[in-house]
């Protein structure tokens, strides 16, 4: 299976990071800089796990999530940033966020939760 991840952050370099990153691990992966470009590229891409930032330029991460559960309910997102209140927790998981990672990346747990989230799909 090709495993297919899209990057979703307003920081290029984090972007490249992680593409640069995951494709090291046999990863199909794209990126995004804003909310409205993740759901443009969601849609043409068909991602199945999508690293998705709350504070962003256009359309914030939470917007962003809200469009993409609707439009693909199975796609696995995991929020990743630096935000961490319990409010922004809360409102992540209840619009269907399968996870919330906060920055600085533990980029082992945070490909381990990406395989996770793959096997759920299998």
């Amino acid at each position: 299976m090709v495993k297919k991840l899209l990057v979703v952050d307003d920081e290029e370099e984090i972007c490249d990071f992680l593409k640069s990153f995951f494709e090291d691990r046999q990863f199909t992966v794209e990126t995004a800089h804003s909310g409205v470009q993740a759901i443009e590229k969601a849609r043409k891409f068909g991602p199945h796990v999508i690293l998705l930032d709350i504070q962003m330029p256009e359309m914030d991460g939470l917007k962003a999530l809200k469009i993409l559960k609707e439009e693909n309910p199975k796609v696995k997102v995991i929020m990743v940033t630096a935000v961490e209140t319990q409010e922004k927790i809360e409102e992540s998981m209840r619009l269907g966020a399968d996870n919330y990672i906060t920055k600085p990346l533990s980029l082992e747990y945070l490909e381990n939760d990406v395989q996770e989230k793959l096997k759920g799909l299998v």
